[in-house]
């Protein structure tokens, strides 16, 4: 398997240790929330065979958990690796849907066509394919419902983000969300619990920008989930938000009715570059996608704002470069 063309970076400071829980095991459940409200906001914890009762009351509790290091450095390289031979496959026959779900290109910042959002990404992969279905994932899977299944091929698939802060970046940030307007364009009701699994694949410090959820607002009312800010607008940074700090091969689960947002990083260029994949883990009743596949109406609008972005950002970057150009000479 040939190397990723931007290795993940690997911080020289290890993480800090996941919570021991060694001794929590067996806590009811009244006693595994208490515990589980005087945690840090910043605990991390270890994936075990279950999803242990502290676990399960700090996500009750927070709406987000952190897991130390799921993936190990070959599998994070590897998946980086296919994601650029997809890309390069993609750009080669010209595609930018898979499964009707649009593929969002945009320049880099090297002025080169870039993959920035990917739907359906282990379609594409077998190596990805497996690896999401590897059994280390069935506590996460077991923890949405028994009856959950991973939807390889269902809603967007497994979408894999990149983000990069420079001239031209097609996406530097993403403003405040929630998950519902989506599963109300796929269910037409409001959601249930909705949990979003993600695996990351670089070293993000909250200096670094990366992901902000404001705790507690899954369990907010159906108008706060869709009016207390205005979707994909508001990027203000909010008084009671959490960094959600990530070294490669993390995994976080977080549901996905409460706010949160994407930072920009305040570096440019690759030193910006922020990497994630979100597996989906699916209840509803089975809705697979293929080649054929209308794009949904949300979808549809997302992408005519993200080509006209795209548009914009190779201007730019057509611009910056001509400026650079004059001044060299």
């Amino acid at each position: 398997m040939s190397a990723p063309r931007h290795p993940p970076r690997w911080d020289a400071v290890a993480p800090p240790e996941p919570l021991d829980e060694t001794a929590l095991l067996g806590l009811v459940r009244a006693d595994a929330e208490a515990h589980a409200a005087a945690l840090p906001a910043g605990t991390r914890f270890r994936l075990r065979a279950e999803i242990t009762p502290v676990q399960a009351a700090f996500l009750d509790r927070r709406g987000y958990l952190v897991f130390d290091r799921v993936a190990d450095r070959d599998e994070v390289e590897t998946i980086l690796a296919e994601i650029d031979r997809v890309e390069a496959e993609l750009l080669a026959r010209g595609e930018s849907k898979v499964h009707g779900v649009p593929v969002w290109f945009g320049p880099d910042p090297d002025g080169n066509e870039y993959l920035y959002r990917m739907g359906f990404s282990s379609v594409h992969s077998p190596f990805l394919s497996n690896f999401v279905r590897d059994g280390r994932f069935e506590p996460v899977r077991r923890l949405i419902g028994d009856d959950a299944r991973i939807g390889e091929r269902e809603k967007d698939g497994v979408v894999f983000n990149r983000y990069v802060n420079a001239t031209g970046s097609l996406r530097p940030n993403l403003a405040w969300h929630t998950d519902a307007l989506r599963d109300l364009f796929y269910n037409r009701r409001m959601p249930g619990p909705m949990l979003n699994v993600g695996l990351h694949f670089d070293r993000i410090r909250p200096q670094d920008g990366g992901l902000r959820v404001l705790p507690g607002t899954h369990k907010q009312s159906g108008w706060a989930t869709l009016f207390s800010k205005v979707h994909f607008v508001t990027q203000a940074p909010d008084p009671a938000e959490v960094a959600v700090e990530t070294w490669p091969g993390d995994l976080t689960v977080h549901d996905g009715r409460m706010w949160h947002r994407v930072e920009a990083s305040p570096e440019t260029g690759w030193a910006s570059l922020r990497r994630s994949m979100y597996v989906p883990y699916v209840r509803d009743a089975v809705l697979e996608k293929h080649a054929g596949s209308p794009t949904p109406l949300y979808l549809r609008l997302f992408d005519a704002v993200m080509r006209w972005r795209a548009a914009r950002a190779r201007r730019r970057q057509a611009a910056s470069t001509a400026a650079k150009n004059t001044s060299d000479t």
